[in-house]
């Protein structure tokens, strides 16, 4: 497994990456930043890291509240603004002026804004299953999360994330134990946060080129969610998979990845194939 490692972010978090690279060692590679979905951490790409990781310096980052990045006190405030911070003090950090940009779930809730706030450093923005902000209907799991625990509803609604009938069982259980790593009160309060978020109105200010990977049955976000990414991200890329529920970066990582790199060598020419 990549080493951890950690920096103390301008608030005293402490926020958790890896960095992968198996770039030619004779050349200057791009960047590519990975962030994870709620109540995951960079462990679930582990399937993306190996053809990634060629053409790419990898940076995986914990998402604060999540992995081995720490938990801030409830007293804390929790801001969009602040999770983007954190990915740009790792940037500085780095000595990393700009990147690609590529993210799942709520994780690509982040890019996006990021994407909006500091668009000179984002040289291209991929999202997988990642809406301009996660539908309202989500804070109805908050009072069953809280009750029954996480694991519970999880395993309950399993088929909102996972096609059962194609997902190997295993990668099933192993997204179970790996969300119960997670602290659930901040979790619920993260959830509830991204509930409350939209930024549909903002979406023409993403001047990257972009590339949203969407779940054709999804049960996270909305299609009317992904419509307004195809109407008014003036330079985007949209790819469906049919008949898919919400996690496809975790059911078909290979077509995720294969899909993303040929966004990259469309716009950019890297890779060559």
């Amino acid at each position: 497994m990549t080493e951890v490692h950690t920096f103390t972010a301008s608030d005293g978090e402490t926020i958790a990456y890896y960095v992968d690279d198996f770039t030619d060692p004779w050349r200057e590679a791009p960047v590519m930043f990975l962030l994870h979905s709620a109540m995951g951490n960079s462990d679930r790409f582990y399937s993306w890291v190996p053809a990634l990781a060629r053409h790419f310096r990898l940076i995986r980052m914990d998402l604060r509240g999540h992995g081995r990045s720490s938990v801030q006190a409830p007293s804390k405030p929790l801001t969009m603004d602040r999770l983007v911070d954190d990915v740009e003090e790792l940037m500085q950090l780095l000595h990393i002026e700009t990147m690609h940009l590529t993210a799942n779930s709520a994780g690509g809730y982040v890019a996006q804004n990021m994407a909006l706030r500091s668009a000179g450093k984002v040289l291209s923005l991929a999202v997988v299953g990642s809406t301009p902000g996660l539908s309202p209907d989500a804070l109805t799991w908050l009072p069953r999360m809280e009750q029954e625990g996480m694991t519970k509803f999880l395993t309950d609604t399993i088929d909102m994330r996972f096609d059962l009938a194609t997902t190997d069982a295993g990668m099933v259980d192993w997204f179970l134990r790996q969300t119960a790593e997670n602290d659930p009160a901040f979790v619920r309060r993260f959830i509830g946060y991204c509930a409350t978020l939209n930024w549909e109105d903002q979406l023409h200010r993403i001047a990257c080129p972009t590339l949203v990977i969407l779940p054709g049955a999804e049960t996270v976000g909305t299609a009317k969610s992904y419509e307004a990414m195809r109407e008014h991200i003036p330079n985007v890329r949209m790819i469906a998979y049919a008949h898919m529920p919400h996690n496809i970066a975790d059911m078909v990582p290979d077509r995720c990845v294969a899909d993303i790199l040929a966004f990259h060598t469309d716009k950019f020419g890297y890779p060559k194939v």
